[in-house]
């Protein structure tokens, strides 16, 4: 039997496997050929910025922080290819000599032993370099977004912790000219209340800044506000007086300006107020003949847990009227007077607080126990077009009371409207 040499015809079998290879693959590459996909916005990461900030430095990205990465592979591994199988970094380490190119590194998990390639555009990252710095800010409070029940007024807001660090590149701090504790929206607070807010930064314009390049020392605590929540409370004020006005007078009372006054306090303190009396001692009536008016401080006669919402509103004028016996004066509201007669298109109007002066002579007695209430009115039978109208006033009186002169009031006619006010016409007969 014949030896069979592997070496027989040596160049022939080389070329054939050759062409093999070669037939192999095209198969391949015709049935799983290499190509690319294009992969957008990237996130890059960036490594070892500690060398930057341990040399007392900050720095920002110029533009975004993300490539494009164009990854090369087989189909069937491009078909499997996501966009978080792609790492992006750009490593400080390998910074050029400039210090702000830095060079982008692209690697593809999730695919060991398959031959993949991939490049990113652009091939740097650009940073800006600066030198670091540190502001100090007092921390204020704003509660625009604080919405109380009503009855209810803010009280003191106080934020802790008071102040705040920042620090970023100097060019970025130097913008800064306020921090703001700023609480979230919240409706209907009746009570104290202690609510988280964030931290928002202003220039000196009022415009609000942005914070990617800026850091904090606040943690994971962050920033709270206590909210202190005030009852709201009208109170009248009472006047009395000392004295005894002179022979032939009488003290008639005491009339203010305001009657009542807003306070404001915790509950159970504006619970027990009902009213702030201003001692006699103050009004000394002794041997008047005439009405005394006289502005008073109230501030000194709240309770010392009470305050007074409007500060302006601490001095009150006060009236008090001396008149002659057998005489007596009434304010009397305009829109309390009895309108007869008033033609059917016609409609009244007047200032809603509108007042006039009546002054009644007659037995004291009598006039001790007065009552008109009921008893004044005006005619406006004669009043048929719209205008401006002095109107003499009319009052039904018990026998040995009189009016002391004519008195009129000012009322305005005017033509009924399709939807009438009645809150701006007084009673009508």
């Amino acid at each position: 039997m014949k030896k069979y040499n592997i070496t027989t015809n040596l160049g022939l079998k080389i070329i054939a496997f050759i062409f093999a290879v070669f037939l192999w693959f095209i198969v391949v590459n015709l049935d799983n050929p290499v190509g690319s996909s294009t992969f957008r916005d990237i996130p890059v990461q960036i490594l070892n910025e500690d060398i930057i900030k341990s040399a007392g430095e900050v720095y920002q990205v110029e533009g975004d922080q993300t490539v494009t990465v164009v990854v090369y592979a087989t189909r069937e591994v491009r078909q499997k290819l996501t966009s978080d199988n792609i790492v992006a970094t750009a490593d400080i380490k390998q910074i050029d000599s400039t210090g702000r190119l830095v060079p982008i590194e692209v690697s593809i998990s999730g695919f060991s032993g398959e031959n993949i390639t991939a490049e990113a555009v652009p091939r740097n990252l650009t940073i800006q370099r600066e030198k670091s710095g540190k502001k100090v800010l007092p921390l204020t409070v704003d509660t625009d977004g604080i919405g109380l029940a009503d009855g209810y007024m803010l009280g003191d807001a106080t934020v802790k912790p008071d102040q705040v660090t920042i620090t970023g590149a100097e060019s970025v701090l130097a913008q800064v000219d306020r921090a703001v504790a700023q609480t979230g929206d919240v409706d209907g607070i009746s009570e104290d209340t202690v609510l988280s807010a964030n931290l928002v930064l202003y220039d000196a314009n009022g415009n609000e800044l942005n914070q990617s390049q800026i850091e904090n020392n606040l943690g994971k605590n962050g920033l709270s506000v206590s909210v202190e929540v005030l009852r709201v409370k009208s109170i009248p004020v009472v006047f009395d007086v000392t004295g005894a006005p002179a022979e032939g007078y009488k003290y008639t009372g005491c009339t203010s300006t305001p009657e009542s006054v807003q306070v404001c306090g915790k509950s159970e303190d504006i619970d027990k107020m009902s009213e702030i009396d201003v001692p006699a001692s103050l009004i000394d009536i002794s041997g008047a003949s005439e009405s005394v008016e006289m502005t008073v401080d109230i501030k000194p006669y709240l309770p010392e847990e009470v305050e007074l919402v409007d500060e302006n509103s601490a001095n009150v004028t006060v009236t008090v009227k001396i008149e002659e016996e057998g005489t007596l004066s009434i304010d009397f509201m305009v829109s309390s007077i009895k309108l007869n007669n008033l033609a059917e298109n016609l409609q009244v109007s007047y200032e809603p607080d509108a007042e006039i002066t009546l002054r009644f002579t007659g037995d004291e007695d009598l006039l001790d126990t007065l009552d008109i209430s009921n008893a004044v009115s005006v005619d406006l039978g004669d009043y048929d077009e719209p205008g401006t109208y002095d109107v003499p006033v009319r009052v039904n009186l018990p026998a040995g009371i009189s009016l002391d002169g004519q008195v009129s009031v000012r009322l305005i006619l005017e033509e009924k409207t399709t939807e009438d006010n009645p809150g701006s016409q007084g009673g009508q007969e």
